[in-house]
């Protein structure tokens, strides 16, 4: 940053380092009183947006424009940017017309081009006549001070160019080394925006041209602006450092499953999506993140897209978790993350746990004093857990094995589907492995989703200290349940920073499917034609996109004569692990909501059945599809 500066300088531009937006709106309105400007034309500028520069701006009486078409839009309704790329992406064509005819006095019709060409008349004069033309930056360049300016439309080049002061507000992240950094950033943003080569327009900048002096026009001016604004506080903040490596290309918000439904002008402050949760939390305050932070439903989809695989999940636990210390986790949430000990519960009380969770004063007594859904079906307990048969059941059948696997049962297999556990186990026996039943905790991720990091980090202690000396032993760690996979391997790396025993937990772990295709060529002779002439949909739960995206599964299914087709929305089921077993909107309803278009594509698909590895996103997809819902697993028992 500071060999950019000096480069910067080198050029004959002007550079303030600005700690806070006071400090660079400050620095803005005395440029402009000394110059004696009364219009200013922006371009899109997230960081000036940050700042809330207009305002103050026009408070001091200049006349302020933005020339983007979707900040222009916005600016004209008084309402604050939608998304990060396409803010005014909830406007229709009809709502863009009544905006421009009521700007304009012009009667325009709904059609997109006419629509524009009434804009770009009506911005050219604000081009051409500007005193100031403001800026962002999406790269500054360290070795040459030049910074990169990116558009579709063409406006920030004639922003920048024609008037005779330039002002660029940019944060501190976006300086890179090198030219060629800044040509990597060039073909990133785009793409992962939009799926575009590069934007329309890529305008490289440095200092000012001496074109327009003379004639009693002093030298164009260049101010660079270099913002800080929490960014060196989020640096030095292990869980949210990695946030500074935002490209800022939205992509995030355009996989979340609550911004789908929502939009980001409920989902966010001035950031908006999964992003602007952390961003918000460190330059606007935890009290602004922590208002739209609970419409996070933890799915990890965001972390799965980002091109700079930012951990936008664990960030947003974070501002939940450092929440939670003013504003203690509401009744439902501690009843969810307690799922284990009620799950243990169910079970020792099990079939009079049932017969309650079936009677119908009971659950409604559940949704008034605990939050749970009287709507929602629950899975039944069995008091004869998978841990207690395979004790029963005497050493391992297994005298020679290829593969010594200590399988991890999470709280499904154990205590609610004992016998899909006793078939992964058997399975895993007849492909000659060994297999045990270390002591454990569950995985614990109803602690991160919902953000208490401290009983998560205690659980990933506790897991870690049990399965390592199996590890040591030769074992390789096996689950059937995908966000238990995603916990050990993906999650508690990241909570235990540095650990090396949970880097290799994470090693040693596997999908069950993922291994039984490690051991198995083929299907056995006598399941070859399992499942000929049945048709399958198959549902990837979100925690499995990182792992095998559930190819293992179906490959199990194909092997055996079935026709399998993938059928998703490429976003989330809705059920979001416990988050579709809440009452109310930040629960039931927007499960719902988000899970709508994905049972319509089911019914659509036209399959006899539904099969997913997850134990939770079965509940949602078979009241929402009414198909039938199977583990592959199941699908192999007798009939």
């Amino acid at each position: 940053m500071d060999r950019f500066a000096a480069k910067v300088a080198s050029r004959g531009a002007k550079v303030l380092m600005a700690k806070d937006g006071a400090e660079a709106i400050a620095y803005i309105l005395k440029l402009a009183a000394e110059k004696g400007a009364k219009s200013v034309a922006k371009s899109k500028s997230l960081t000036s947006e940050e700042i809330e520069v207009n305002h103050p701006m026009e408070d001091a009486g200049l006349d302020v424009i933005e020339t983007d078409l979707g900040e222009l839009i916005i600016q004209k309704v008084h309402e604050k940017p939608f998304h990060l790329v396409f803010p005014a992406v909830h406007k229709t064509a009809a709502e863009v017309a009544e905006i421009f005819e009521k700007e304009t006095g012009e009667k325009i019709p709904v059609d997109v081009d006419k629509i524009m060409k009434v804009v770009r008349k009506y911005l050219r004069p604000i081009f051409l006549n500007a005193d100031i033309g403001m800026t962002g930056a999406n790269v500054g360049v360290a070795e040459s001070g030049v910074i990169l300016i990116e558009t579709n439309e063409g406006n920030a080049r004639l922003v920048s160019s024609i008037p005779d002061v330039h002002i660029c507000i940019m944060g501190r992240e976006k300086v890179v080394e090198s030219v060629e950094d800044a040509l990597m950033m060039m073909m990133a943003h785009p793409i992962s925006a939009v799926g575009q080569h590069t934007t329309t327009y890529v305008t490289w900048m440095g200092g000012r041209s001496l074109l327009g002096e003379g004639d009693g026009r002093g030298p164009r001016e260049s101010h660079i602006i270099i913002l800080d604004n929490g960014r060196t506080q989020m640096q030095e903040d292990p869980l949210f450092k990695d946030a500074l490596n935002c490209i800022r290309c939205g992509a995030c918000m355009n996989i979340c499953p609550t911004y789908g439904v929502v939009g980001g002008h409920t989902f966010g402050h001035i950031y908006p999506g999964p992003i602007g949760i952390p961003w918000t939390s460190e330059v606007h305050g935890l009290d602004k993140a922590a208002d739209f932070a609970p419409l996070c439903i933890s799915c990890g989809l965001c972390k799965e897209i980002c091109p700079v695989e930012i951990d936008i999940p664990m960030m947003i636990a974070a501002v939940k978790d450092r929440d939670s210390e003013v504003n203690p986790h509401p009744r439902v949430n501690r009843a969810l993350m307690a799922a284990e000990a009620m799950a243990k519960l169910g079970s020792a009380t099990a079939p009079i746990s049932n017969w309650f969770m079936g009677n119908g004063l009971f659950r409604w007594g559940m949704e008034k004093f605990v939050g749970i859904d009287r709507r929602r079906a629950l899975p039944k307990f069995d008091r004869n857990t998978l841990v207690k048969r395979f004790k029963k059941r005497g050493p391992s059948p297994v005298s020679d094995p290829v593969k010594k696997v200590a399988f991890f049962v999470d709280l499904y297999a154990n205590y609610n589907a004992p016998e899909l556990g006793m078939a992964a186990i058997e399975r895993l026996e007849v492909l000659g492995c060994e297999v045990v039943i270390p002591p454990q905790r569950a995985c614990g991720y109803p602690y991160i989703g919902y953000g208490d990091l401290k009983s998560a980090k205690k659980v990933a202690r506790e897991n870690v200290d049990f399965l390592t000396p199996y590890i040591e032993q030769g074992y390789e760690v096996v689950s059937t349940e995908p966000t238990a996979v995603y916990c050990l391997k993906m999650s508690y790396p990241k909570l235990l920073v540095g650990d090396e025993k949970a880097k290799e937990l994470a090693n040693s772990t596997f999908e069950f499917f993922e291994y039984v295709e490690m051991l198995e060529t083929e299907a056995p002779e006598e399941e070859k034609q399992a499942f000929s002439g049945r048709r399958f949909g198959f549902h990837i739960s979100c925690h499995q996109r990182p792992l095998g995206a559930g190819a293992h599964a179906m490959t199990f299914l194909e092997r055996r004569g079935a026709d399998v087709e993938l059928v998703e929305t490429g976003t989330c089921c809705g059920m979001a692990g416990t988050f579709g077993l809440k009452a109310g909107f930040l629960g039931y309803a927007l499960s719902q909501a988000i899970g709508e278009p994905l049972f319509d594509a089911f019914k659509e698909a036209g399959v006899e059945a539904i099969v997913t590895e997850s134990s939770v996103c079965g509940i949602h997809l078979e009241e929402g599809t009414g198909l039938e819902v199977w583990h592959p697993l199941d699908l192999l028992k007798p009939t």
